[in-house]
C-alpha cells in the first residue's frame, strides 16, 4: 500500500468521524437551546376563574446561574397573590389602581443552570379578561440577564421567537358553569395531568441526529468508490 493511499484513507476516516461527531453535537445542543425558555403552566384558564400559575425555567443566561425573575402582570387580572416559598424572597409592585403590576422573585441561592427552578402565584380573572394574557419575564443571572418578552404576531408560531414571553390562553366559561367551581377543576387537572412536552426540541434533536447519520453514509459511499 502506498504512502499516498494510506494518507487518503486516514483523511477519509477523519472526515467521517468529524461528520458523526458534528451530528451528535447538533442533536444534543439544539434541544438544549430550544428548551431554554421560561414556561407557564397551566397555559389555559377559564374566564372568571382563579388558578395557580407556575413559571419554570431550566437554564440561566449563557450558562450563568439565575438570581431573580421579574414577572410583569398583564391587564385583565382581578387579583394576584404570589406563593410564599422558602427558596425565594418576593417583592410586589402595585400600580396607581392598587392592583399588582409586577412581582420579583429573588433566589436565596442562585439556581444552577443544570437545575430546574420554579415560582408560582394565584391569579383571579374577570369575565371580560382578554383572550390571552402575556407575562413578560426578565431573568436576572449572576452575569447578564435575559428578557423573555417577545410576543408572536397573528399567524406566527411562538416557537419561532428567540425570547417568547409566557402566554396563558383564556377560554370561555361553560354555559351554567360557576367560576369558583371551574377554578377548582382547573387547578386539580393541572396537578393530576402531566404537562405535555414541547415537541420542538425532539424534532430538532432528531434532525441533528439524522444529519450526522447522513454524513456518515455519504462518507462511507465515497470511501467505497475510491477503494
Amino acid at each position: 500500500m502506498s504512502r499516498n493511499t494510506s494518507r487518503s484513507r486516514a483523511r477519509r476516516v477523519s472526515i467521517t468521524s468529524a461528520a458523526v461527531f458534528g451530528g451528535a453535537v447538533l442533536a444534543l445542543a439544539v434541544p438544549t437551546m430550544a428548551a431554554a425558555h421560561v414556561n407557564v403552566s397551566p397555559d389555559e384558564i377559564v374566564a372568571g376563574d382563579h388558578g395557580v400559575l407556575t413559571f419554570s425555567f431550566s437554564h440561566g443566561c449563557d450558562d450563568s446561574p439565575t438570581t431573580a425573575l421579574r414577572i410583569t402582570m398583564p391587564e385583565g387580572l382581578a387579583s394576584v397573590a404570589p406563593t410564599l416559598d422558602g427558596d425565594w424572597t418576593i417583592d410586589v409592585e402595585r400600580g396607581a389602581d392598587g392592583l399588582v403590576s409586577a412581582v420579583t422573585y429573588t433566589a436565596l441561592t442562585p439556581v444552577p443552570v443544570d437545575l430546574r427552578g420554579a415560582v408560582s402565584m394565584s391569579v383571579g380573572l374577570d369575565e371580560d379578561t382578554p383572550a390571552s394574557l402575556a407575562f413578560p419575564v426578565v431573568q436576572q443571572c449572576v452575569e447578564g440577564a435575559t428578557e423573555w418578552t417577545q410576543l408572536a404576531a397573528e399567524g406566527e408560531n411562538p416557537h419561532d421567537l428567540d425570547s417568547p414571553a409566557p402566554v396563558v390562553t383564556v377560554t370561555e366559561a361553560a354555559a351554567g358553569g360557576h367560576g369558583e367551581h371551574g377554578a377548582t377543576e382547573t387547578t386539580t387537572d393541572a396537578a393530576a395531568e402531566p404537562v405535555a412536552a414541547d415537541p420542538l426540541p425532539t424534532v430538532l434533536g432528531t434532525g441533528g441526529l439524522v444529519a450526522g447519520i447522513a454524513a456518515l453514509v455519504v462518507a462511507v459511499l465515497a470511501y467505497r468508490r475510491r477503494v
